[in-house]
């Protein structure tokens, strides 16, 4: 049996943040918590939603204590402010650092006994559904508008863990390309490829069927010809980034990621790497690893990136052109191509187990050892 955990309800196109209103209208919703980090705030991003609020007369907090790698601490303070706040609702409003730090904060507010956050790390089976959360994503890369998956930062263990619940996805997705025509080119390269990352790891994980291989080739196709676009700033490279993105995630959200994932998480918590970037850097390598566990799938990844021919093409040769696709894209858009300023050789020990014990470890094609990791690491330094 499969099960599929969608949004009850998404928006999507210019202008579609207007439907906030009408949503929070509709379900009598009283008074807004919007989660939005300080950059979105201080740049005005977060005012576009809140002049929304405004001209509705609908009642709203904001909350902005949030960090790019969101922690613990974030979740706390804001399940703190949350319950002063005397709001019904929350509206989340960024990339996934305010999408999951939303996602936290509710479903504590529904199941306080979850408090220390740490207990919410994996598949946890809790009681009651997050307070409503209408999500707005800011970026066109982590989809957690439409995923039960959200990632926190324990600060303390140098480590990120991934929570795995459907009763934290929102209940409205607001996807309007013009809540993301601010990002820079480095932040939309890095979400980019953060999604092309999901599509590309859903398609291939171990939980995959046809109804997500739906999704997941769609979305390549959209991401590998939008995402050079969107880099530039284009309306049509941003409204197929949105859209890309979102399939991705109505994908991977209901079949899992891999080592792609895991390895790049512990990167997050220990060098503070953008989870984007560092899903890039190890994507065309990780996808050497796996190929030889992925039977003829690599030759619809090859197609769905444009590769003319791969009909044509020996196993080897299609596996080799879907790599190198991916590996195109990735420095088109100006990602680095190795990990060489990043992770020191004295933490490889500890970054490979981190990756080892990551949620998104088991849903790799092929079942990993630590050592392959630490090879996997080295071979990128």
């Amino acid at each position: 049996m499969n099960r599929f955990v969608l949004n009850e309800t998404s928006y999507h196109g210019v202008g579609a943040i207007e439907a906030i209103a009408v949503e929070a209208k509709k379900r009598a919703f009283k008074k807004a918590f919007v989660c939005s980090d300080p950059d979105l705030v201080k740049f005005k991003v977060t005012n576009k939603v809140l002049d929304v609020l405004n001209k509705n007369n609908l009642l709203y907090e904001l909350y902005s204590n949030i960090k790019p790698n969101p922690t613990i601490e974030n979740v706390q303070t804001g399940v703190a402010s949350f319950r002063k706040s005397g709001a019904d609702y929350i509206i989340a409003i960024g990339g996934g650092s305010s999408m999951d730090t939303a996602k936290a904060i509710g479903i504590i507010i529904a199941n306080p006994e979850h408090e220390d956050v740490r207990s919410l790390e994996g598949a946890v089976d809790t009681k009651n559904p997050s307070v409503p959360i209408i999500a707005v994503p800011t970026t066109a890369g982590t989809a957690a508008e439409v995923t039960i998956n959200y990632v926190i930062t324990d600060v303390d263990k140098n480590r990120k863990f991934v929570c795995v619940d459907p009763h934290d996805i929102p209940v409205v997705a607001i996807i309007d390309p013009d809540m993301m025509s601010t990002m820079p080119k480095g932040l939309t390269a890095a979400t980019g490829m953060d999604a092309l990352t999901h599509a590309i790891e859903g398609y291939i994980t171990k939980g995959a069927w046809e109804l997500s291989d739906m999704f997941h080739l769609k979305a390549i196709e959209i991401i590998s010809r939008s995402l050079r676009d969107a880099v530039k700033n284009t309306l049509q490279g941003r409204e197929g980034m949105a859209l890309g993105q979102y399939i991705a995630g109505m994908g991977f959200s209901n079949v899992g990621l891999g080592i792609v994932h895991s390895m790049a998480h512990p990167l997050g918590a220990l060098y503070d790497t953008p989870h984007g970037v560092a899903n890039a850097i190890i994507l065309p390598t990780v996808m050497e690893y796996n190929a030889d566990a992925t039977g003829e799938k690599y030759r619809e990844i090859a197609r769905a990136m444009g590769v003319k021919g791969v009909d044509d093409m020996t196993v080897e040769e299609y596996r080799k052109a879907a790599i190198d696709a991916v590996k195109q894209l990735s420095l088109d858009v100006g990602i680095p191509a190795d990990l060489k300023n990043i992770v020191k050789e004295k933490d490889l020990d500890f970054l490979a187990q981190s990756a080892m014990d990551d949620a998104c470890r088991p849903g790799n094609p092929k079942d990993p050892t630590k050592e392959d990791i630490i090879a996997l690491y080295k071979s990128l330094l």
